[in-house]
């Protein structure tokens, strides 16, 4: 138990209570050092990863004259997700995992959740039944399981904007709201500078929420990190960062509260 971080100052002095852990993206191949502490009502993460450029836009809508429409354009937002198991049995939680999983997935977005000041509270359903609105993914042992994503009670932090006539060239796809419900129960604010994003989450350890894991402090939690989103999607080469989309996790990591 410490002192509550500032997570919104990448530089407060009560990070410096927790050891580092540094592990390695699954698909983006860089280095992710995470620090965890609690205060015995809230659990705080600092994620740290490198990148040479700060990107907080995402799909730009760019007008197609041909088709008198506007298109999505070549931006993708900068990402961490930490992604928590919610099942009793072991799992990797990855996109090729061989038995079901459900996870909490909380989902922190340069664009579309950054200006809040929280991530995006998600859940994850890794199904082997068919589902109309899930991703077909195959396991390791060649088996069909279904990718459901949903986001939890409430609100997003951004709403889509339509456009019924040409508007400009370029125009914003998102307007920016206030999450709400379960869905606002993450907070997170990212800062980028010289090279590198620093990310910190915080959290009740218990929301009330059944879409949420709980936590208490004398047990153990197993999650994973990715640089990018976890969707399923294969890569886009027409995409300022084709790998948007191609996250998954790779090394599973234990969350256990120190007194």
């Amino acid at each position: 138990m410490t002192d509550a971080p500032d997570i919104t100052n990448p530089d407060d002095p009560a990070w410096a209570a927790a050891a580092a852990l540094t592990v390695r993206d699954a698909v983006a191949d860089i280095p992710v050092t995470l620090k965890a502490l609690h205060d015995g009502q809230y659990v705080y993460i600092q994620t740290i990863f490198p990148d040479p450029d700060e990107s907080r836009q995402h799909r730009t809508l760019r007008w197609d004259p041909g088709r008198r429409t506007y298109v999505d354009g070549p931006e993708r937002e900068d990402a961490m997700v930490l992604k928590w198991s919610m099942v009793s049995h072991a799992t990797g939680l990855t996109l090729h995992e061989n038995a079901p999983y459900v996870a909490d997935e909380w989902y922190w977005k340069a664009c579309r959740s950054d200006h809040s000041g929280h991530a995006d509270d998600k859940i994850q359903i890794y199904s082997a039944y068919p589902d109309p609105t899930a991703k077909a993914l195959l396991s390791e042992n060649g088996k069909l399981f279904y990718l459901t994503r949903k986001g939890d009670e409430g609100e997003e932090a951004v709403k889509a904007l339509l456009y019924a006539n040409y508007s400009g060239e370029s125009v914003p796809k998102f307007a920016f709201a206030r999450p709400s419900g379960s869905r606002a129960d993450v907070r997170a604010k990212g800062h980028w500078r010289e090279g590198r994003w620093t990310v910190a989450f915080a959290r009740r350890l218990v929301t009330g929420h059944a879409d949420d894991v709980a936590f208490s402090l004398d047990g153990a939690y197993p999650f994973g990190v990715s640089r990018f989103e976890i969707a399923g999607r294969d890569p886009e080469p027409g995409a300022e960062e084709p790998l948007f989309g191609c996250g998954d996790v790779g090394e599973i990591l234990v969350l256990r509260f120190g007194r």
